[in-house]
């Protein structure tokens, strides 16, 4: 049976003004099950429901912060499992999404990168969580309006899913978000973000996970990286600003005695000269089991003043969710001792 939610708008069953109303149905209604529709014919419900599956996940649990923020864990329909995360702020709704499960880049300060790579989301299990959180927070998925694929997985190495994802997003009749409003997030896979570039219809903003400006300290904390030199990952955002004209963000995690010495940080202002940019420093968020510690409140500052000194754009993003193990560099499926509750999956 197929997942509707892996079709692009534009080719959902169904045609004319009962297209139509799918659409509303699934992406501003929100129902979860065909049923519901009831506006359609008993007969196009059953047709439906016997050629296609609404909802990508057999279960859901949340994990709720003292912040507001919120840890969804989805149990997809093959057994596997990942996360993603709501963030409500009082002038909007953010969500944190995954594109896969686990994650191959294995950065060794993330503990998502400790679980290794499971597989690749479809672009219905990447839309599906938006829906299903919206559900579970009794609202409508379209007053989600931020959303971030900055969950797990690498979004550049499952390139056509994240793109399909990302034109549902998009789509007028779908979710109908702002491209200013959709960030993709990538470890530095040069040639996925010149490929990005080219994506004209999209137009989403970039965040390059770099973390160290020299090749030493990147290599020992993201094994990976030697596949893109950090040179390789600064030329293509250069190309990526020549294309789109967008401002590229730059995530730094923190990390004490390994990337916070103000050597690094003047370092990283000659690596950024000449592109358009904005530095986001991210204290580190603890996890059981890491070998790392955040930088202390007097390092971070004395970096981010050498930063500034040297005129880059920089700020320190505060991360939610830490006692739901939902922040930055956390989601790694467990439950720690917060609010936790259920969400039925049909």
């Amino acid at each position: 049976m197929r997942l509707l939610l892996d079709l692009h708008p534009d080719d959902y069953p169904l045609e004319g003004f009962r297209r139509k109303q799918l659409l509303e149905w699934v992406f501003v209604q929100g129902v979860g099950a065909f049923d519901a529709m009831t506006n359609l014919p008993a007969g196009l419900r059953a047709q439906l429901e016997a050629e296609y599956r609404l909802n990508p996940f057999q279960d859901i649990e949340t994990v709720r912060s003292h912040d507001g923020s919120v840890k969804y864990l989805f149990t997809l329909l093959d057994g596997r499992q990942m996360e993603a995360v709501y963030m409500p702020y009082l002038d909007r709704k953010t969500i944190c999404v995954s594109t896969m499960v686990g994650c191959p880049a294995r950065c060794a300060f993330c503990a998502t990168g400790k679980m290794g790579f499971g597989r690749n989301l479809t672009p219905g299990e990447i839309v599906g969580q938006v829906l299903a959180v919206a559900g579970g927070e009794g609202i409508s998925p379209r007053e989600i309006r931020n959303l971030v694929f900055m969950g797990m997985g690498e979004a550049l190495l499952n390139y056509e899913h994240s793109m399909a994802a990302a034109r549902v997003l998009l789509h007028p009749d779908a979710l109908g978000m702002s491209k200013r409003r959709v960030t993709l997030s990538t470890v530095g896979i040069a040639k996925g973000i010149r490929r990005l570039a080219e994506e004209d219809d999209l137009g989403i903003k970039l965040a390059i996970s770099l973390h160290a400006p020299d090749e030493e300290t990147r290599q020992k904390i993201i094994p990976t990286g030697a596949a893109n030199s950090i040179d390789e990952i600064m030329a293509a955002a250069r190309d990526y600003q020549s294309v789109t004209g967008r401002r590229v963000t730059m995530e730094y995690t923190m990390l004490r005695g390994v990337n916070d010495h103000l050597w690094q940080a003047e370092l990283l202002a000659d690596r950024l000269s000449g592109l358009v940019s904005h530095v986001n420093l991210i204290p580190m968020n603890p996890w059981e089991g890491s070998d790392f510690e955040s930088s202390s409140e007097e390092q971070i500052q004395a970096f981010y003043d050498a930063l500034q000194d040297r005129g880059v754009d920089v700020s320190v993003r505060r991360s939610r969710g830490k006692d739901a193990g939902a922040a930055c560099g956390q989601l790694a499926l467990r439950r720690p001792g917060a609010r936790t509750g259920a969400v039925g999956a049909a």
